[in-house]
């Protein structure tokens, strides 16, 4: 991505200026919904290190296949972000993708907790 182009997590804001930083490793992401936010944009951008570098260690896959995913990412939309205590967070989702030119819909509440002051994506239940 260009510095300027608009972040694919939908925030707005410039891939800079928002989830780059991140991806870079410059910070860590400052809540849970930031870190779901440069998660989904990851997975655009096909981020597998940083996917599994922000998955935590009890639910991480070893791997990822992203190359063989011909996933296309439609947008997102944060619909809920709740802390439940200082190291535990939920964020509820839905991001919008196409395969092979089929439109779908992804409905999570993810769970998230923090360690060592950065923010791990546990696991999510599917929503209907």
């Amino acid at each position: 991505m260009k510095p300027g182009d608009a972040c694919p997590c939908g925030s707005g804001k410039p891939y800079a200026a928002c989830c780059g930083p991140l991806h870079a490793g410059d910070k860590p992401a400052p809540s849970a919904e930031a870190l779901m936010r440069s998660r989904y944009a990851a997975y655009v951008l096909k981020l597998e290190d940083y996917l599994l570098a922000t998955w935590h260690a009890s639910t991480r896959p070893s791997e990822l296949d992203l190359a063989a995913d011909d996933s296309k990412w439609l947008g997102l939309e944060v619909r809920a972000h709740q802390l439940q205590d200082e190291t535990h967070a939920t964020v509820d989702f839905v991001a919008r993708y196409r395969i092979a030119g089929r439109g779908h819909r992804l409905h999570e509440l993810s769970r998230f907790v923090r360690e060592d002051g950065r923010w791990y994506y546990v696991d999510g239940e599917f929503l209907a």
